[in-house]
């Protein structure tokens, strides 16, 4: 089984130096990922019968740029974002580019496909990315209120006042007793802008 480069990796935790990957686990999985070795992978995972292993089994097909396994809705919701920020932050851009390609096929299962990739991408300070996707998504469900926080938090960093006031007057619109949402808008108000 190949070593990790713990100084060099990031494998689900900041400090992957404690890190033991036992073989045939899922961890082993990923590990066959990160060395580009999607048969090995899509074998372990296929091994394991658990909802991250059968996601695991979607996720290598959508690698290797065909999709034959459609993940769950669950699926989608649970390990979408924590995979994509793994590729990006192992520097996998040829998988994200694989994923971002599969995502209109993944929107069809769960609506918020386009959210959660948004959500990665403003971690990573993508936010080109970001804000096309969370266009994708305002246009797919407008009406989501966590969209609308998103939105003001991206305008508010960007030090776009206006808009930012705008996308949480939505938010609250949607979902008036969203604390989150009441503290941006009183700091823009604070503003005096």
């Amino acid at each position: 089984m190949t070593e990790l480069n713990k100084e060099k990796l990031f494998f689900f935790y900041e400090n992957c130096s404690n890190v033991i990957i036992t073989p045939m686990s899922l961890e082993h999985g990923y590990l066959a990922i990160l060395n580009d070795d999607l048969k090995t992978a899509g074998r372990i995972f296929s091994q394991n019968d658990s909802p991250r292993g059968n996601w695991g089994n979607s996720l290598v097909t959508i690698l290797e740029g065909f999709m034959t396994i459609c993940p769950s809705f669950f699926q989608i919701r649970n390990f979408l974002e924590i995979d994509i920020d793994f590729l990006l932050k192992n520097n996998k851009i040829g998988y994200v580019e694989q994923f971002l390609g599969a995502l209109d096929i993944l929107s069809a299962v769960n609506n918020e496909t386009f959210k959660f990739t948004a959500r990665v991408m403003l971690v990573n300070n993508l936010y080109t990315a970001a804000l096309k996707y969370m266009d994708r998504s305002k246009a797919l469900y407008y009406n989501d209120p966590e969209l609308h926080f998103m939105y003001a938090k991206f305008y508010y960093d960007k030090h776009m006042y206006d808009k930012a006031y705008s996308s949480i007057c939505e938010c609250l619109e949607l979902l008036p007793e969203y604390y989150p949402a009441m503290l941006i808008k009183q700091k823009i108000e604070e503003l005096n802008i």
